[in-house]
């Protein structure tokens, strides 16, 4: 079966997904529609709910072009904190790269500005039926905990067969949240899908449009933004079943390469979590963890959830029972982390992909950034 039919056309951004709505017969979504909430009829990169940012003067030290947020933790998962420029290490295609900038964020010193935001995605086109309500209610219980008072600026968005959602924009009131999140059941599974094959490339076009229209609307805002997506993610596909042929291929590496440079460039780590017990396909996406360097390389599994979570200094948890508590494990990467930059090298060409490390000089710590970057000349 060819894929010829239903690839993505990426060359200009803003018709990536043009082709796909077009051969199913719908509409493309020209933005993220509003759910209805207080604030949620805001520009999309307008008012966040929160008081307005106070322009912050420029750092003394020289800042990179490319910048990393790094979360360190120990062996029981606990963030450390205190740590300073002289104990980072950084390798860019295993070559020392040079630190220009160093920001401590958490602990006893500085807290992030702005404020790290928080992006909660409920899928409910990739959920059993069954299971929504349930992942719904947990993301409720996190919303209130506290009181209801977020530690974090927090925007939900909802996932649908008719497009993604925004509920309201990022808030600290959790009780406001969850007030709406509870009022989503006319929203959910209203068009049907194709089921089987079909079914599931629906699914994973609809899903990876929608995390590009997250970056998207995302890009003009500064400072971190943790998406933390609520849901298995969408179908793993068996590269030998697609037969992709070259031009598939093409198409597959430069969709990688935009979606790799809107995460990084929008500061956006993703996190997968999700209810259930592991199976058989829990750890497949292990095998598409490395960085795709050609087209030949390219297949639709490297924009798996769980690939992208781990590429882009995020993180996987689950499946298990309690998805209050993989939320509140995501959130704690926005309470301490260390943000450095740096210059590229000179690129020989387009798209020259460049693995990178961070190393601390201190055992027994493990740390999280992203794996790599796509180089221009």
């Amino acid at each position: 079966m060819c894929r010829n039919q239903f690839v993505f056309n990426v060359s200009v951004f803003a018709l990536a997904f043009l082709s796909f709505h077009t051969m199913l017969g719908q509409d493309t979504p020209a933005a993220i529609q509003s759910g209805g909430g207080s604030n949620a009829a805001a520009p999309l990169n307008g008012g966040t709910g929160l008081p307005a940012q106070v322009p912050q003067p420029a750092p003394a030290a020289v800042e990179g072009r490319i910048h990393l947020d790094v979360v360190v933790t120990d062996k029981s998962g606990k963030p450390v904190s205190g740590l300073d420029l002289k104990d980072f290490t950084l390798l860019d295609n295993n070559q020392p790269a040079k630190i220009l900038s160093f920001h401590a964020v958490g602990g006893t010193v500085q807290k992030a500005e702005p404020p790290v935001e928080v992006i909660l995605v409920l899928d409910t086109v990739n959920l059993p039926f069954q299971a929504v309500s349930i992942v719904r209610q947990q993301i409720v219980n996190f919303l209130l905990q506290n009181g209801g008072h977020l530690a974090q600026p927090v925007s939900l968005f909802v996932l649908t067969n008719q497009g993604l959602d925004v509920q309201r924009r990022p808030t600290l009131d959790g009780t406001a949240l969850a007030a709406e999140a509870s009022q989503l059941d006319n929203k959910l599974r209203t068009l049907p899908r194709s089921a089987g094959f079909w079914g599931a490339i629906e699914r994973y076009q609809l899903s990876v449009q929608s995390m590009l229209l997250i970056a998207q609307d995302e890009e003009k805002k500064p400072g971190r933004k943790l998406l933390i997506w609520a849901g298995p993610g969408w179908p793993q596909f068996d590269n030998t079943r697609l037969k992709s042929t070259y031009k598939d291929q093409l198409q597959d590496f430069d969709l990688i390469v935009q979606l790799s440079t809107r995460l990084r460039e929008t500061r956006i780590s993703a996190y997968s979590i999700s209810l259930g017990q592991p199976n058989f396909e829990t750890l497949l996406y292990k095998d598409h963890l490395n960085g795709v360097k050609t087209a030949g390389q390219a297949y639709l599994p490297n924009l798996g959830l769980k690939v992208l979570a781990v590429q882009s200094g995020g993180a996987v948890f689950g499946p298990d029972n309690d998805l209050t508590a993989q939320i509140n494990r995501c959130v704690r990467d926005a309470q301490v982390f260390y943000t450095i930059s740096f210059d590229p090298p000179h690129a020989a060409q387009a798209n020259e992909y460049h693995k990178l490390e961070v190393r601390i000089d201190k055992p027994g710590l493990e740390v999280r950034t992203r794996a790599g970057y796509y180089n221009q000349p």
